[in-house]
């Protein structure tokens, strides 16, 4: 039935999906990637007043940054890759039942679903083919386990730290200024990555 939706509405549908799950998110793949924001945020409130990032007592160094930076951009990754797979072969154009930015809306809410651990689909898109199969079978794959590991090593790194004493230049975790730090860095990722292909897949289509 998402097919049916208007193109901001199917947009709207997309984003949550390529935020990695966490608006809402879930109890598994969305926690550990809200987790996986506010590490991000961390960071980047610490780069603008110069000191060392910390979180829940834990340094953020270039070790654990490396890790946050390789999950960020493993959905993307796959995303974007399947997509652009989709529409260059004759297999994958072959299931697009709609021309123009609907088709390519269609196919990529289909990656962004298998990739993001999510499970739904635009109807119109004919993916009871082989080569949709396929891909979208490794997008699953790739989506779920990539990211797991990476998180389970970032893990490792931050409990073989020592506990760091909370002191003046901490950024507390609790208050709305860092809820709004965790907001505006999840919106800008998603947007500074996926702005381009919303442009030609359902912003066009809103448009014209």
């Amino acid at each position: 039935m998402h097919d049916s939706f208007t193109a901001p509405g199917g947009a709207v549908l997309m984003v949550d999906m390529l935020l990695g799950e966490v608006a809402p998110g879930g109890v598994g793949a969305g926690l550990y990637g809200m987790l996986i924001i506010a590490i991000l945020a961390v960071f980047v409130a610490g780069l603008m007043v110069g000191r060392t990032p910390e979180y829940l007592g834990k340094k953020i160094g270039q070790g654990e940054m490396t890790l946050v930076a390789m999950y960020i951009l493993t959905t993307p990754a796959i995303v974007l890759t399947g997509a652009a797979l989709a529409v260059s072969v004759d297999a994958g154009v072959a299931g697009i039942q709609e021309d123009g930015p609907h088709g390519l809306s269609e196919v990529l809410y289909a990656f962004a679903s298998a990739g993001n651990n999510n499970g739904s689909a635009f109807a119109g898109l004919a993916t009871g083919t082989g080569f949709y199969n396929t891909a979208l079978g490794v997008a699953m794959l790739l989506g779920r386990f990539v990211p797991i590991l990476i998180v389970l090593a970032l893990a490792g790194r931050l409990s073989s730290q020592r506990t760091v004493p909370t002191s003046a230049g901490t950024l507390p975790t609790h208050r709305p200024l860092f809820v709004g730090l965790v907001a505006a860095v999840a919106v800008v990722v998603v947007g500074l990555t996926f702005l381009p292909v919303l442009s030609l897949g359902p912003l066009a289509e809103a448009l014209s």
